[in-house]
Formats: structure tokens, sequence, C-alpha cells
């Protein structure tokens, strides 16, 4: 490989490896404050034990998020330098924002939070654990701001040759980026969901294997259990609905993106959504490609109706060389590119499959929920031998999801790193290639060392990572509640545990 492919192949294993994190710790925050909430305005010790159960999970990945997404910021300077010089301009502020007023909150009130429960009262320390749950939505918005820049430049001006930030109000209201932000946020809560879910089944469904009475324990897991369901549940009906604005905007920022998405290799009007392609996806010309459709559906995808033309890869390809060039710059930075023929096809099997399993798996999680609610009604517990398994393996099924749809996203820009705006309103000129944007002064041998080090360094963090959840979820509530005698006070009992008790003072 050379360094252009070993530094994307770095870039992809720590960013895949950090969002696994993400969406859990988002998702997770809101729920835990949500909890929080209901043990306040209620007073019912089973939302105490359900807040800091799920909140003592929340926090072994938010610790392990911290760690793995420090790199990605060292990365810009190291692998990406030239990407850097050209977007830092833009990616200045949402980056400062994020680290200064989304990072900076969630770091502090989640400190107060956690030494909190015997110092504060219970109204502010109810307001820490919502101060750093919605700071961590903020904190996703600036991300996604930068990112969305990438996808669909705007509010700059060039200026010998690189973008000059104008309007920092235009990044953070970039279409893409409303388009984007609540279809992320859906997908964090349905990671969070059927994590709540799957963990809460298998522990009852542990319980009832080894002949455990049906205490109040028993009612609390059966209670996670139905939250985590609707949130699941609830959280597959905003994605399919933000999933469809945003497709539907794809459609007009990035075509190829789309038409790759869907294998279709020729103009088509109306255009059918191909379930299922066989063939030699690989080939540049698709016409070994072959698929099963649904008639008129890709056009309604595309434009909201059914007899809208939608065009193909090979005509997109014609338009792109048209307009952006045929063969790439004779620029150093580019190695043994430069000069050659540009293919702005994306990887068609990356793409039309990566968007394939992002829904499949999506509906899978779905399908888990709605099976957790149905056999879980009136207060019923599943039976059999496989549920309790079956329900713990469907947490895997929404990190699937997210992963391939960011796979899908990143991989269908290419071959930019920051893609051409082509809408009339976009700023000529602002795109670059991803082989320009790779550090220019590093060697491949370089680049290999760092990848094979970065790649067994979160080798290690994610046994570590899954030795600790596996330990504090086997410990349940016994873990989380302090243990009370016959003599505690009113006060003790009224705060949640107290003093050097309170186990949640473990992640620092």
């Amino acid at each position: 490989m050379d360094l252009l492919d070993i530094a994307r192949w770095q870039f992809g294993i720590t960013t895949v490896y950090h969002f696994l994190m993400v969406p859990l710790t988002i998702g997770l925050a809101i729920l835990v404050a949500g909890m929080q909430t209901a043990w306040y305005r209620t007073g019912n010790e089973r939302y105490l034990k359900m807040t800091k159960f799920w909140g003592k999970l929340m926090m072994v990945n938010f610790a392990m998020g911290v760690v793995t997404g420090i790199v990605q910021e060292f990365q810009f300077g190291m692998a990406w330098s030239e990407y850097s010089r050209f977007v830092g301009d833009v990616f200045g502020a949402p980056l400062a924002m994020e680290g200064i007023v989304a990072f900076f909150v969630e770091s502090v009130f989640l400190g107060l939070w956690i030494f909190g429960w015997d110092r504060l009262s219970k109204r502010v320390h109810l307001a820490c654990a919502w101060a750093f749950s919605l700071a961590t939505v903020a904190s996703a918005y600036f991300i996604l701001a930068a990112n969305s820049w990438m996808q669909h430049p705007v509010g700059v001006e060039m200026v010998d040759g690189e973008p000059r930030l104008s309007s920092i109000w235009a990044v953070l209201t970039n279409n893409t980026l409303l388009a984007a932000f609540p279809h992320t946020i859906f997908g964090c809560f349905a990671v969070a969901g059927t994590f709540v879910l799957g963990i809460a089944a298998w522990k009852v469904w542990k319980r009832d294997r080894q002949g455990m009475p049906h205490d109040e324990d028993r009612r609390v897991w059966h209670k996670s259990m139905r939250v985590g369901a609707w949130v699941a549940l609830f959280s597959f009906v905003g994605l399919a609905i933000s999933g469809d604005i945003q497709g539907k905007l794809m459609f007009e920022q990035q075509p190829l993106k789309m038409a790759s998405a869907e294998a279709l290799c020729h103009t088509e009007q109306p255009a059918s959504f191909s379930v299922f392609a066989y063939g030699d996806v690989s080939r540049p010309d698709c016409e070994s490609v072959k698929s099963i459709t649904v008639p008129f559906m890709l056009s309604y995808l595309a434009h909201g109706d059914f007899s809208t033309e939608v065009k193909g890869v090979r005509q997109l390809q014609d338009e792109y060389a048209a307009k952006y060039g045929t063969h790439y710059p004779d620029d150093p930075r580019l190695g043994d590119l430069a000069g050659e023929r540009i293919e702005y096809q994306p990887n068609l099997p990356v793409t039309y499959w990566g968007f394939r399993f992002m829904i499949g798996f999506g509906a899978v999680s779905a399908l888990a929920a709605l099976g957790a609610l149905w056999f879980t009604r009136g207060g019923r517990f599943p039976r059999g031998r496989l549920w309790g398994p079956l329900a713990l393996a469907s947490i895997a099924t929404p990190f699937l999801a997210n992963v391939f749809g960011w796979i899908f996203t990143e991989m269908g820009r290419q071959p930019f790193v920051v893609a051409p705006n082509p809408n009339p309103s976009g700023v000529d000129g602002v795109w670059m290639y991803t082989a320009q944007a790779v550090s220019s002064g590093v060697s491949p041998g370089e680049m290999t060392t760092s990848l094979i080090a970065l790649t067994s360094v979160y080798g290690v963090l994610l046994v570590v990572e899954v030795f600790l959840m596996v330990r504090y979820a086997r410990g349940g509530f016994e873990s989380v509640m302090p243990h009370k005698s016959s003599d505690d006070s009113e006060d003790d009992s009224d705060s949640g545990g107290s003093g050097s008790d309170d186990v949640l003072s473990f992640a620092y």
C-alpha cells in the first residue's frame, strides 16, 4: 500500500472505533438524565437504581470515548497536515466551540454529578445531569458542522486558493448539517435504547435461569427493558423520517454517491430502487450488475414523486469530469496520481452494501424493540431458552448500522475529502482531493508504524472496555446501591447514597 492508503486505513480504523463510543455516550446520557428526573419527581427508588446502574456503564463508555477521541485531533496534524492547512480557517471555529463550550461543560458537570450525590441538593444534582447530557448533544452538533462542511462547503470565500471563513452562521446552519444532526441523534438513541434493552433482558433471563425470586429488582429490570424498547422503536421511526430527508438532499448535493448506493449504472426515468444487486459491481462500467428492484421507488426517494429522472453513474461520471477535470492536477502532493485520470465514481461495492447494511441492521434493531414490547406487555416476561442471548446480541445491530452509515457517507464522497458544492448558492472552487490531503513529510514506513501502534493500543482498549462493561453489568443494582444498615438516616436515603459508599466515584 502507498502512503495515502495507509493513512486512510489508519484514520478509518481509529474513527470507527471512536464512533462506537460516541452514540452510546450521547444516547445513554440523555436516558440517565431522564431516569434521574423520574426519581426526582416520584421519589421511587426503582428510578434511582436505574439512574445509578446505567450511569455507571455510561461513565465507562464516556472515559473510553475521551481517550480514543483525542487521537483523532492529533491525526489532523500528523497524517493529514495538508488537509488541516486547507480547512483550518473553517474548522477552527466549530472545533473550538466543541472543545471549549461543549466538552468543557460535559467534563465539569459530569464531575459534579459523579461526586455530588451526597454533597449537592437533589435539584442541583439533577441539573448537573441535564447539563452534561445536553452538552454531549451540543458537542455532536459542532463536530457535525465541521463534517457537513466537508460534504457541502458553505460560508467561505476563496483567498489565494484557500477557503477563508466569511460566515460562521452559514456553517452552523448548513442544510446538510440540519439534515444530518437529527439523523445522527436518532442513531444515538437507537444505540442507547437497544443497549438498555439487551442488558436488562439478559439480566432477567439470567435470574430466571438461576431460579431467583420475582422481587423488586426483577421488576426494575422489566421497567428498563420497556424503556429501552420504546426508545429504540421511537428512534427507528425518527431515523426513517430524517434519513428520507437526508437522502433527498444528498441526491442534490452528491448525486454520484447516491447513484453508486443504488448501483444505478444508467439514467432511468422513472427509477427503480435496488433491493439486491448481483454481478461484478466492481467493474467501472457497471454493465454486469443486475438488480432486484422496486419500480418507481427510487424516483420517490430522490425527489418525492414517482416519475422523476434519476441520473446514473456513467452519466454523472462524465458530468463530473466535464466540471472538475478529467485528470488530476500536476501536483507533487498527489504522488503517483499526478496527471492520472480521475475516477469520480466511489467504490461501488462499499457504497452499495454499506447503504443496505445500515438500513438492514437498523431494521433488525427496530424489530427487536417491537418484539420486546410485545412480549413484555402487561407486566409479562418472555419465556424460552434463547430470548436472553438473542436480546443481548441485538445490542450489536444499531452499532453496526451506525458504523456502516458512516462508512457509506465518507467512502461515497471519494475521491474528494472536501466535496464540491454543485448548487448555485455554492462557492466555486472549494474542493480538495483526498490524495492532496495526506501529510507530504511522512514516509510510508512511519505511517505503517503508527497504524500498527494505534491499532494495537485500540485493541487493548477494546478488551478493557468490554471487561469493564461485563463486570459492572454483572454486578447489577447491588453493585451501585449502598448497603443500608438499620440505623441509616432519612437524609442518607433521600440523597440516594452518601460519602465513601458512593460507588459512582470509581470513574475518577
